[in-house]
Order: C-alpha cells, then structure tokens, then sequence
C-alpha cells in the first residue's frame, strides 16, 4: 500500500499557463493539480532558471500526491472490507444463534414431552393401584361380614346348647 516501492511511470507536460496535463494514464483531481502549484517554500514561489529542476520537484510532488491517494483509497477499500466482514460474521453469530436457540427449544420440547408421558404413567398407576386398593377393601368387607355372621351363628349355637342342657338338667 502507498508509494513505497511503487515502479508506475508517470509522463506530464505543463503548459504556457503552468497548467498540468497528465500523458500516461492517471487522471489528477483539481486539488491535486493545485496542492502541486503551490510553492514549496513559505517565501513564495521562486522561479528557477532550469526546467528540469522543476520538472523534478513537480514530479516528485505528482508522486507524493498519488501515493497518498493511492493509500488513501486502500484504506478506504479496507474500511469496506472489514464492514463487510463485520456484518458477515454478524450474520453467521446470528444464524449460529438461531439453530441454537431451535435446537435449545426442540430438546426441552422433547424434555416436556417425556415428562408429560411419564406423569400420565404415574397417574394411570395411580389409578391402577386404587382401584386394586378399592377391591381389596371390598374383599375385607365381605371376609369381616362373613365372619361375623360366621360368629354370631356359633355364639346362637352355643346359647341354644345352653338352653338345651338347661332343660335337661
């Protein structure tokens, strides 16, 4: 980046007017041209006696100037690049959100799903054993009713043999 190193050749002319037309393929803006007109020095332009001088100084200053639009617009290039870059990894940060977040929500989905048909489970167990529950109760009912019936014919039996053995005697 820059004018470091940079072999590009670059052919001007000036004319009457020290007006500066470039020959060879790099177009200059009108600041350029007048940044390159100004005077060097703080006392004011001076003319010099041979051409080449300033063909030199007006050649050098061409090449400062395109160096650093040269740089300029690289860094400029690189700010684009790097907000493209930017907003790319935005985007995958974004879609790497979004399948976790799905994926997040379709394991606690199938976590409230196995919990929903474990607590039916436990429920119709539930069911099941109370209604065991209930006959088993019916079951006793029937045993203590039976019994009892059981025992009352034994204590009549007993209270007629009684009665039976009184009147013998």
């Amino acid at each position: 980046m820059g004018g470091g190193g940079s072999t590009r050749r670059v052919t001007f002319e000036a004319d009457e007017n020290e007006n500066i037309t470039v020959v060879k393929g790099v177009r200059l803006s009108d600041s350029v041209i007048d940044r390159m007109k100004e005077p060097s020095s703080p006392s004011g332009r001076q003319h010099r006696s041979s051409s080449a001088v300033n063909d030199e100084e007006l050649k050098k200053r061409i090449a400062e100037e395109l160096a650093l639009e040269r740089a300029r617009r690289d860094s400029e290039a690189q700010k684009r690049r790097l907000k493209q870059e930017q907003a790319y990894v935005r985007d995958e940060f974004g879609k790497i959100l979004d399948r976790e977040r799905i994926s997040s929500n379709e394991h606690l989905t199938r976590a409230i799903l196995r919990e929903r048909a474990a607590t039916e489970e436990e429920r119709q167990k539930a069911q099941r054993f109370a209604k065991q529950l209930e006959e088993k109760d019916r079951e006793l009912k029937k045993h203590d009713a039976y019994y009892k019936e059981q025992l009352a014919r034994l204590e009549e039996r007993e209270t007629l043999g009684e009665r039976t053995q009184l009147h013998h005697i």
